[in-house]
């Protein structure tokens, strides 16, 4: 078997509410140095986020989205590492781009802002669809599926149609099931022990479990404290097709992803 290395998504957030680390990044100096370090750790790209989509979340205005990530996407800008920007405006992307970032991670796959797939289309630079039920406002009120992978794979089959029509290459787009977005405990972990079934589409998969709540369910644990469940969620991901896996601890989850890699596929 080839040798496969996972790709690490470094999470940059720079906003004040964000579930995990809100408010450490607002400050450009103190998000380049957090950036220096995830890229020795093994980071491939850092995805800077100006809104919060933690369930619950409230939208945040574009001024102030733009306000705090474009200090920041400067500040990244000498590093040489890839940045993507995790955003579902057409107008932040399109300024994150003219920064110099060339991934844009839209957690409405497209549907949120009309403009978004042009600015991709425009761009030629990739994109992640990922899947949401509801809004963040919204997307735990009570989530309900009758077949969840099933149903997330009609809304990809659907998605990719509108992105390729739309004018962005299929080679230049990612799929994320979207753990954590409008799912129960149940669901997500449903998610991970299925997620192969997202190969059928021959696009590359992102999968974004770091830290999130239901770890803590399984484990009764805060979030500052759910690094070994993290790890179990992001070795069973690569085990199941994951191509990318976006994380908060850089350094700890490089170094499972080297080993879930090396496992599977043998050293290097």
């Amino acid at each position: 078997m080839a040798m496969k290395r996972t790709q690490i998504m470094g999470v940059m957030n720079v906003t004040p509410d964000s579930f995990y680390d809100g408010g450490v990044h607002l400050d450009p100096p103190a998000a380049r140095a957090c950036a220096e370090a995830m890229v020795q750790d093994g980071a491939d790209w850092i995805d800077v986020g100006g809104a919060s989509s933690r369930p619950g979340a409230a939208p945040v205005d574009p001024a102030e989205e733009l306000r705090r990530v474009v200090p920041v996407l400067e500040a990244l800008g000498a590093l040489g590492v890839r940045r993507s920007i995790d955003t579902y405006r057409a107008a932040t992307a399109r300024a994150a781009l003219g920064l110099g970032a060339t991934l844009v991670n839209d957690i409405s796959a497209l549907r949120l802002d009309p403009a978004m797939a042009g600015v991709i289309a425009e761009a030629g630079c990739e994109c992640v669809l990922m899947h949401m039920q509801g809004t963040p406002e919204t997307m735990q009120d009570a989530p309900k599926y009758d077949d969840i992978v099933s149903e997330i794979c009609a809304f990809f089959e659907e998605r990719l149609a509108f992105a390729t029509a739309a004018g962005i290459r299929e080679e230049r787009i990612w799929l994320d099931p979207g753990f954590g977005f409008g799912k129960t405990v149940d669901h997500n972990l449903e998610l991970l022990r299925r997620f192969g079934e997202f190969r059928r589409f021959g696009r590359p998969l992102l999968s974004g479990t770091s830290n999130k709540s239901t770890i803590g369910a399984v484990l009764d644990l805060p979030v500052a404290e759910r690094m070994e469940g993290t790890a179990a969620t992001v070795a069973v991901s690569i085990y199941n097709g994951a191509d990318m896996v976006r994380v908060h601890d850089v350094r700890a989850m490089a170094r499972v992803a080297r080993m879930t890699d090396a496992i599977l596929c043998g050293r290097q």
